[in-house]
Order: structure tokens, then C-alpha cells, then sequence
């Protein structure tokens, strides 16, 4: 059962990134309710935002995500597997902050493994090996550091966030080392392409379910809002009890 809900959790992990491609903008945290409450002070701001968003989604980035779709999987996946180990000294740092020793020595050796072994991230060598990753992010350090979760934001550009959660974004970018290697074109390129690209692979491979989110809800805010607290929350073990996370694609993501 424990092997089952994990997956549900990254299913669904995707499914938010298939929904939303960040713009790294701060956030100010404040106090919020956690568990199943909503915090959403702003949400005639963010309904404007989410409409602009699924606009921009017709327009662009589902017509896009559609054409890079039809790349073969297997090249797909190798891009994949570069953007996830440039985010893994970003995962160590956080380990660290976090004081978890077994992750941070975990995505360490997975990190030298697959940028040596793997060629630059290229082949996923640990993850063969039975090294998975075990992503994390500031967001979830914050958490861990008792900082509370703080209201819901949509940000344009596909963003749903909690104020805790975007305030981590911003910070990540400057936790992981590779951010400060000077690196020059064509090579500079590679960081912000393989990014657009894993959030473009990830709105191709879960495109149906997105869709149905966005285009054939009743309220698609509310459904996207629903199921980004839930998923975030269930994450971070931050739910009362196992009953206590909405979970609307659960049949779905437990087959």
C-alpha cells in the first residue's frame, strides 16, 4: 500500500507540473491554516491570473507540448534525466539544511554517479542501481523549520503556489551551486531549455487528465487549487490523517 500511495504522490507531482510552468517571483510568507483549510485572501487576483494562464496554455504551451510529444520517449527521457541532476545539488544543500544524513549522502553519491557513470546526467546509471532520487526543495525546509504554509498565490506564467512553497522557488535558485558555475553559450543554454522542456514533457504525458482539469470542470481554479494543496500537503506529510487530504484522481493514479 505504502509502494502505491508514493506513486500517486509523484503521479500527481507531475500532474501539477504538467499544470503549471513557474516564474520565479518572491513571496512574503505569512501565517496561514494548515491541513484541509484553504488560505486564499487573493483569489479574485488569482482567478484573473488562472485565466490568463489556461489562455496562455491554449495559445502556446499545450500546442507545444504536443509537437515536442512527438519526439520518441527515449530522447524525452535523457532530457529529462539531465534537468533532474542539475536540480540535485540543489536536493543536497536542502538535505543538509534539513539535517536528513541519509538523503543528503543518498543524492550526493546519486549526483556523482550520474554525472560521471551517466554522462552529465545523460543516463540515469544510479537510478539503475536502485539509487532513486529523493527530491526535495527549500519549500519543503521551511517546512521542516516550522515556517507555516501562508495563503495560496497563482503566479502568471502557470504557478500555483502557497506563499511557503513560492519563497522556496526564489531561494532554490540560489542554494543550488551549479547556478553560480559561469557557464557560457551554446552550454548556458542547457539549464533554462531542459527546464521548459521536462515541464513541456510532463503536460504531453499527462495531457488528458490535465485538460479535463483546466477545460471540463465545473471550476477548474478550484479544482487546480484543490488538488495543488492536496498534493503538496500529502508531500510534505502535512495532513491530519489519512483521511483528511480531498484526493480527486486517487482511482486514477492507484491503478
Amino acid at each position: 500500500m505504502q509502494h502505491v500511495r508514493k506513486w500517486s504522490a509523484i503521479a500527481r507531482r507531475h500532474v501539477i507540473k504538467a499544470l503549471v510552468l513557474p516564474v520565479f517571483l518572491a513571496g512574503c510568507a505569512t501565517s496561514g491554516p494548515e491541513g484541509s483549510v484553504v488560505d486564499d485572501p487573493y483569489e479574485n487576483v488569482n482567478r484573473k491570473v488562472h485565466e490568463f494562464n489556461k489562455d496562455f496554455d491554449t495559445v502556446l504551451f499545450r500546442p507545444f507540448s504536443q509537437a515536442y510529444g512527438v519526439l520518441p520517449r527515449y530522447l524525452r527521457t535523457r532530457v529529462n534525466n539531465v534537468r533532474a541532476n542539475l536540480e540535485l545539488p540543489g536536493d543536497i544543500v536542502n538535505d543538509a539544511l534539513q539535517a536528513k544524513p541519509e538523503d543528503f549522502g543518498h543524492n550526493l553519491f546519486r549526483f556523482l554517479v550520474n554525472t560521471t557513470v551517466g554522462v552529465f546526467g545523460i543516463f540515469d546509471a544510479a537510478g539503475a542501481w536502485g539509487m532513486e532520487r529523493r527530491s526535495t526543495d527549500f519549500g519543503e525546509t521551511l517546512f521542516v523549520w516550522g515556517v507555516e504554509e501562508g495563503a495560496y498565490v497563482e503566479v502568471p506564467f502557470f504557478g500555483p503556489y502557497t506563499q511557503r512553497s513560492l519563497t522556496g522557488e526564489v531561494v532554490d535558485l540560489f542554494l543550488n551551486p551549479l547556478t553560480f558555475v559561469g557557464l557560457t553559450p551554446p552550454e548556458s543554454f542547457i539549464p533554462p531549455t531542459t527546464y521548459v522542456l521536462e515541464k513541456s514533457d510532463y503536460r504531453y504525458e499527462f495531457s488528458s487528465t490535465v485538460d479535463e482539469v483546466l477545460y471540463d470542470s465545473a471550476d477548474s481554479y478550484l479544482q487546480t487549487r484543490q488538488i495543488y494543496l492536496d498534493t503538496r500537503r500529502f508531500e510534505l506529510g502535512d495532513t491530519p490523517d489519512d483521511g483528511g487530504v480531498i484526493d480527486p484522481y486517487e482511482e486514477l493514479f492507484s491503478e
